[in-house]
């Protein structure tokens, strides 16, 4: 659960920032169109019937962070969350009619707010800004960033409107600025069962996912984000290389240890966020002796985590993947 001061409007907006896993700003893509082309996309390539609600105060405990948001249609359709639960049902009621109007409000909910019957069981305060109709520039310059990994600013302005960018000081008291980063990405190498396991829990949840392992026949695999891997080095073909970012993860799952070095010595030189691999204390000995072999600095093989899961002694192939999964999540918060 979140938690954190009441926010207060000051002079120049506070940065905050948020996952775009909270955040389903590709819901305002027309069938994915304009989805990383750029922010030239044509309004056309947008849907314009939908309203935005985002988080932008917070008073006490909170299930939701600053910032998360949901997308309302002038059906009622939604998608996201704004709480456990408690509020999403009236958010959409007034959603729907700001999109009637056209008309951007602010609603409080929880202590302080005027809907006394809809209370909070955390005991908090929420403030939820909606924005009928966000401006489509803004909206597709989005994209375009999330569609191509990169993280970007948007604004949520005191008169209800969504602008690119930070709120320039003094421009707009009572503003909040939110930077939303790319969704985590896992990347797995590997072969056998646990490599495998962790890349279904991987895609049943918000992570991207991608496998590379001997064990995939590209004629019979039929998951999306799955590759052959014949080593020994990354894969750099245009069909299937990978960049790594700030809000990648590599794991590798190699019971021949040999095969690790080149993809560590890559994974370790790059801005990932969590490398680890599988094996014993003996193993890891060896893999650093190997990785020193091909000169990695010793601060870059320190960055490997210790111990590679979160459940201790773990055996069966999904023990290991859930404990995995687990470690990249707490790694990948978002102070």
């Amino acid at each position: 659960m979140h938690r954190t001061d009441p926010i207060v409007p000051s002079e120049a907006s506070t940065i905050l920032q948020v996952c775009e896993t909270d955040v389903p700003l590709h819901v305002f893509a027309r069938d994915g169109a304009g989805v990383g082309k750029g922010d030239g996309a044509q309004n056309g390539t947008l849907r314009d019937e939908l309203c935005l609600a985002m988080v932008t105060g917070i008073e006490g405990p909170s299930y939701r962070p600053l910032g998360a948001a949901m997308v309302i249609s002038a059906s009622g359709d939604h998608w996201g969350t704004l709480s456990s639960g408690c509020i999403e049902d009236d958010v959409i009621l007034h959603a729907r009619d700001a999109l009637n109007s056209g008309e951007g409000k602010r609603l409080r909910y929880g202590r302080g707010s005027p809907y006394m019957d809809l209370q909070l069981p955390c005991g908090g305060g929420l403030d939820i800004t909606l924005i009928p109709r966000p401006e489509p520039r803004v909206i597709a310059n989005a994209l375009a960033c999330l569609g191509t990994r990169r993280p970007l600013r948007l604004t949520v302005t005191q008169d209800n409107r969504l602008t690119n960018g930070r709120l320039v000081s003094g421009a707009q008291t009572g503003g909040h600025t939110f930077e939303i980063q790319p969704r985590p990405r896992l990347v797995i190498f590997g072969k056998g069962p646990e490599a495998r396991a962790l890349f279904d829990m991987a895609h049943a949840t918000d992570i991207e996912a991608l496998l590379y392992s001997p064990d995939i026949d590209p004629k019979t695999e039929t998951a999306e984000g799955a590759y052959p891997f014949t080593g020994p080095g990354w894969p750099d073909t245009p069909q299937d290389a990978v960049q790594l970012d700030a809000r990648s993860a590599v794991a590798l799952f190699f019971h021949d240890h040999d095969k690790e070095p080149p993809l560590l010595a890559h994974a370790l030189a790059s801005p990932a966020f969590y490398v680890g691999a599988l094996g014993s204390a003996a193993a890891r000995a060896t893999r650093e002796m190997m990785l020193e072999t091909l000169g990695v600095p010793r601060d870059q093989i320190d960055r490997m985590v210790k111990p590679f899961g979160l459940v201790a002694h773990a055996r069966a192939p999904y023990a290991i993947a859930a404990g995995v999964l687990a470690q990249v999540f707490e790694y990948a918060k978002l102070d």
